[in-house]
């Protein structure tokens, strides 16, 4: 594969869409967000990544079951092996699984079990224009077009995720679904366009959580359904952890509600049909370190004697999903 420094706006993609109106507004974004790109130190590592990924004998897609998968015919062994040495470069991998071929991505998250709680319960997919904010690689992305969405967006402002994305979308080939190097403060204001916004794992790392569901909500239709997944306390309606210093070693997590203060929060900015569907307690083996992720994960994150803290004593990680509408 011969990659590209930067990528065309994909215009065709959104020509049928709501997103149409903010066309001119979004190119130039997408255009900055590409020149941030190119200009990563790590930039020439993984276009060389994309470069070394062979061509694939591909006889089908699965994009809805939990490791999304690249079928192909039988590869020989310089194809596996030029695979395996192209997305090597571009560990480490958070979000997945994905099999491409014989190679399977053990990815640090299983991120199928988080849809396997979530999708239940949201408002069916088809035919939706879905907006995914914090994306990472794209693996909810691909999960929601299997699941019927018309368009799927998903922003992430990291590099290494667009170029993981990349490599994925050369063999998948799909239009619909878009991953742009955006953050959500990237995007034309009130848009209020969307079908469904998905904001998983990013209320904690915003300074001003309520200025973001304000702002989460502004990008849904009326009537757009929010889906919110984020890190929870135990408590009442008064209850929210501001940690001092890191939490579970990370250094931007700013405020951790109650389920209940969550609610509240989402009742303040206006949100309607405000539920909860789902609280989990993330484990080790939702979120690990594999060969495809070798850094520290969540076991290094807790208390060695007691697992039900993290290694700063506060609560260990737990999450609930919100839904709410606009």
């Amino acid at each position: 594969m011969k990659s590209e420094s930067y990528k065309p706006f994909p215009h065709q993609s959104i020509a049928a869409s709501p997103l149409l109106p903010h066309a001119c507004e979004l190119e130039t974004a997408f255009a900055r967000a590409w020149g941030k790109v190119t200009a990563h130190g790590n930039l020439p590592r993984w276009q060389q990544a994309l470069d070394l990924l062979p061509a694939l004998p591909v006889i089908a897609v699965h994009i809805d079951q939990p490791t999304i998968q690249i079928e192909t015919k039988p590869v020989n062994a310089d194809q596996h092996t030029a695979l395996i040495e192209a997305l090597r470069q571009l560990i480490p991998w958070r979000k997945g699984p994905f099999q491409l071929a014989e190679v399977t991505i053990d990815t640090e998250w299983r991120s199928d079990l988080k849809w396997d709680r979530i999708s239940p319960h949201i408002a069916p997919l088809t035919d939706r224009t879905v907006l995914d904010i914090g994306c990472g690689s794209g693996y909810h992305c691909w999960r929601m077009r299997g699941a019927g969405a018309k368009l799927v967006l998903g922003i992430d402002p990291s590099a290494l995720y667009a170029m993981q994305f990349q490599s994925i979308q050369h063999y998948i080939q799909e239009p619909q679904v878009q991953m742009w190097p955006l953050g959500i403060d990237d995007l034309p204001p009130v848009m209020a366009c969307f079908d469904t916004v998905f904001s998983m794992g990013l209320l904690y790392h915003r300074k001003s959580p309520i200025a973001h569901l304000q702002q989460l909500l502004s990008l849904l239709r009326p009537g757009g359904e929010l889906v919110l997944e984020t890190l929870v306390i135990e408590g009442d309606a008064q209850t929210c952890l501001i940690p001092q210093g890191r939490y579970a070693k990370m250094r931007n997590v700013w405020f951790i509600p109650s389920s209940a203060m969550l609610l509240r929060w989402l009742e303040r900015c206006g949100a309607k049909r405000i539920r909860m569907v789902d609280c989990t307690a993330t484990t080790t083996d939702e979120q690990r370190a594999t060969e495809w992720m070798h850094f520290e994960s969540l076991k290094d994150f807790l208390d060695p004697n007691d697992p039900t803290r993290t290694i700063e004593g506060y609560p260990a990680p737990k999450r609930a999903t919100i839904l709410a509408e606009r």
